[in-house]
């Protein structure tokens, strides 16, 4: 690998000097160790390579897919483990979204196996519950303990809960491509009813989470008829495609007129950043032919997209009846 990557950088030199001169003072070594490493009898460390790497502009893929064409670089996003990294978290995604407001090419592409994350980040209990769930996924003693939602909901920060709120507000501003089927509710609604049979939540505030379940159902649906995004103030785009053809994945790509990357999911909150052109262009690609083999509601007659929203409906009076009755109840 070092003698092909040591090739790539002698036809990237176009200097006057020297290569072995130019690697020398790159490097800030000596002559006699710069020749030892281009004629590799001297490795050259990660440090160096990186260094090398960003004085030829070659990005870290490019570096890294030397000799291996199938292998690119991911960042990992920092893990979640208590309301702190939580906060953290929430702040950095707000970081990294406020550049695409303001930009009208921007937009956002999400397989939605499950109800997307800004719908769940309003002042609503729904937002705090979902909160509790990804508490008791990622933090140990949350894992272990028996703390009742009842009593999670009066212990969280309010500046949790602010940027949760903020972060919820910042989607308003962006153009968003969703691609929702039947299944996109059943987690949500698997997680009422896990909780509620663990005697972790109450009655009470179970029913309240299914109000607050549906008024996002009904959200979606007025997006959906508008194609635009609610209280938005840059008139932001709404689309909604019915994929039946293929199970979601949580992806969500961004795009922009010159770039783009997308994340994949691998834990609950935590993902993997993939901005390897190459590699985005395929999963674009992939995300133009599923619109190919969904349905766009807006466009698929009132009645697809009626019984489409129904059937949501349908599945959260379940839930309430199962709350209500106590009744053994599944999704299909």
């Amino acid at each position: 690998m070092q003698n092909q990557f040591i090739k790539f950088l002698k036809e990237k030199n176009v200097g006057n000097s020297s290569f072995i001169d130019e690697i020398a003072s790159v490097l800030d070594i000596g002559y006699d160790a710069a020749y030892r490493r281009i004629n590799l009898k001297t490795n050259l460390t990660l440090e160096e390579g990186v260094i090398l790497a960003k004085h030829y502009k070659i990005s870290l893929n490019k570096l890294y897919e030397v000799g291996s064409p199938n292998t690119i670089v991911v960042e990992k996003s920092p893990r979640i483990l208590d309301m702190v990294h939580l906060e953290s978290y929430f702040s950095r995604s707000i970081e990294n979204l406020i550049p695409l407001t303001k930009l009208a090419s921007a937009s956002i592409l999400y397989s939605a196996k499950d109800i997307p994350l800004f719908y769940t980040l309003k002042d609503s209990f729904i937002t705090r519950y979902k909160i509790y769930v990804w508490l008791k996924l990622t933090n140990k003693e949350m894992t272990k303990n028996k703390v009742s939602f009842d009593t999670f909901i009066e212990t969280i920060p309010k500046s949790l809960l602010d940027k949760a709120f903020e972060l919820g507000r910042t989607y308003n501003f962006i153009n968003i491509t969703e691609f929702w089927n039947d299944n996109t509710i059943n987690g949500t609604l698997e997680q009422i009813i896990y909780f509620y049979d663990s005697q972790l939540l109450s009655k009470n505030l179970a029913l309240r989470i299914c109000d607050d379940l549906e008024e996002i159902v009904h959200h979606v649906e007025q997006q959906t008829i508008q194609q635009s995004i609610i209280d938005s103030k840059t008139n932001a785009s709404y689309n909604l495609y019915k994929s039946d053809l293929l199970t979601m994945s949580n992806i969500i790509m961004v795009k922009t007129t010159h770039r783009k990357a997308f994340f994949v999911p691998y834990t609950v909150l935590e993902y993997l950043k993939i901005e390897h052109q190459e590699t985005c262009s395929i999963m674009d690609d992939f995300f133009n032919r599923q619109m190919t083999n969904s349905k766009l509601l807006v466009h698929s007659g009132e009645k697809d997209r009626t019984l489409f929203f129904n059937k949501m409906h349908q599945k959260i009076n379940k839930l309430r009846e199962r709350i209500t009755i106590d009744k053994a109840l599944g999704f299909d």
